[in-house]
């Protein structure tokens, strides 16, 4: 039974897979790899939330000039057209996955009503 399951669950990520929405979030995804300046911002975050983290488990206050620029790439990062573009791709995927969740939840309910017992 679970590795029905689990075939099922595979066929629906190979199907998921093949959607416009997935595709255009990997074209997305694509470009924002290619623009080297998004790749530079994204690099230097990543190097600031790590000195932001350091700061905030040695229960110390991060210094304000760190805070600022952090606050100011990010900003640049998300205003910036490619950025954007990835961020509408996801959030135009995530609506695809929230309607297979809500399909697999009734699919759910409808089970637990069935009086057939699958074994395991």
């Amino acid at each position: 039974m679970h590795e029905t399951m689990l075939e099922k669950a595979r066929e629906v990520g190979r199907l998921l897979g093949q959607t416009e929405e997935y595709r255009a979030l990997e074209r997305a995804r694509q470009r924002l790899n290619e623009d080297r300046e998004a790749v530079e911002l994204l690099n230097r975050l990543g190097q600031l939330e790590r000195e932001l983290g350091v700061s905030l488990q040695r229960g110390e206050q991060p210094a304000d000039e760190t805070q600022r620029e952090y606050e100011e790439l990010a900003s640049r990062l998300q205003s910036g057209p490619v950025y954007q573009g990835v961020v509408a791709a996801q959030s135009n995927f995530d609506r695809l996955l929230q309607k297979v969740n809500e399909e697999m939840g009734a699919g759910i309910e409808t089970g637990a009503k069935s009086s057939i017992i699958m074994p395991s």
